[in-house]
């Protein structure tokens, strides 16, 4: 009978701990400068300090963690030019995604979308941060999916990770009353067809937050 060892689980353990750490970050569940240890999330996740510190490691490396010289790990506070440069790669990437998904927008796609932007409006109306930003973010994903440019993609996620506790202090101070208006304009565009309406829909709506964290 074979016994298990901590090496025979510890890459599952590690990504695991990596996959539930980057979500929580990329909707903004840990806010900006919040310190994290290798005992805690060890604790919480209930795995060695390896995995623990291997998750860390690659949360790092994707600039979704911020390891100081004196070994500190926290999610990162970005600066105004931080903040201005990841707001510039969204209307760039995102974009580009946009205009690429359009010739592949079917029906059964708008009205995913529309589903969606129902439960964004019903995270706007329970005042609920991490719900508001899991669905926004699940709006644009399913979109820039049918872009099919799976690489382009993934940078994109890179600096949503980036931004995620950051958007949640800006969910704290835009106070929505109701769903971003710009969802519905991608939409429209979508149905319409018109390309320079939905780009014009997703970079207005990828930036137009951001700019007042930095005004």
């Amino acid at each position: 009978m074979l016994s298990a060892r901590p090496t025979d689980t510890q890459p599952a353990a590690h990504d695991l701990v990596y996959r539930a750490l980057r979500s929580r970050i990329m909707h903004g569940d840990i806010a900006p400068g919040q310190a994290l240890t290798l005992r805690g999330i060890g604790k919480e996740f209930d795995v060695s300090m390896t995995p623990a510190r291997e998750a860390v490691r690659r949360l790092v490396a994707e600039g979704a963690l911020f390891l100081s010289s004196s070994g500190r790990v926290s999610t990162p506070e970005l600066t105004n030019d931080r903040i201005e440069e990841l707001a510039a790669l969204r209307a760039l990437l995102e974009v580009e995604l946009a205009s690429r998904a359009l010739p592949r927008a079917h029906m059964a796609l708008i009205d995913r979308l529309q589903s969606i932007n129902m439960t964004v409006a019903e995270m706007v109306t329970k005042r609920d941060a991490v719900g508001y930003i899991r669905s926004n973010l699940e709006f644009h994903r399913t979109l820039y999916l049918r872009a099919q440019a799976p690489a382009m993609l993934a940078i994109v996620e890179t600096v949503w990770l980036q931004l995620g506790p950051t958007m949640r202090s800006l969910y704290g101070r835009l106070r929505r009353t109701e769903p971003p208006h710009y969802h519905k304009l991608i939409i429209a565009a979508l149905k319409a067809g018109d390309e320079p309406g939905l780009r014009l829909a997703v970079r207005s709506d990828v930036t137009q937050g951001l700019r007042m964290l930095v005004s």
